[in-house]
């Protein structure tokens, strides 16, 4: 399931590993690798994707958070298809401005529940929200 961004030309969308997915695509993620219970996507802040205060939306961040939960679920059985959230909890501690690394954690892998929690971090390395949720890997 490791993967990079493969999108050759302007015409082809990103491959998210394994899956398309136009959402993630349109705001520009960069799927970096999915592997072994982990998984690691970036996001430069575009101005277009940013609150009142002028940093990351929230709810662009919980989409960022979510993603790599899921990606990071899916490498327990190295799944194609899509991990669909039951709930997830977030938590923001501070503005998540530039470039967005996140990085999802697969923590139990169950028959058909996962668990996986998830940081974003700024480029200092400060985690900026955190997340933890559950999963089903979809059928």
């Amino acid at each position: 399931m490791t993967t990079s961004n493969t999108k050759t030309s302007s015409n082809q969308r990103t491959n998210y590993f394994g899956l398309d997915i136009p959402f993630l695509h349109y705001l520009g993620v960069i799927p970096e690798f999915a592997e072994n219970g982990m998984a690691r996507i970036s996001y430069v802040a575009q101005a277009e994707h940013t609150n009142s205060f002028h940093v990351a939306h929230g709810g662009l961040v919980m989409t960022l958070l979510d993603f790599a939960m899921g990606a990071a679920a899916r490498t327990a059985s190295n799944h194609q298809l899509g991990a669909i959230t039951i709930d997830m909890t977030t938590s923001f501690l501070r503005p998540s401005l530039g470039k967005i690394t996140v990085e999802g954690r697969l923590l139990k892998a169950g028959k058909s529940i996962n668990y996986c929690e998830a940081v974003a971090l700024n480029e200092a390395g400060e985690i900026t929200a955190k997340a933890s949720g559950t999963f089903v890997l979809r059928r």
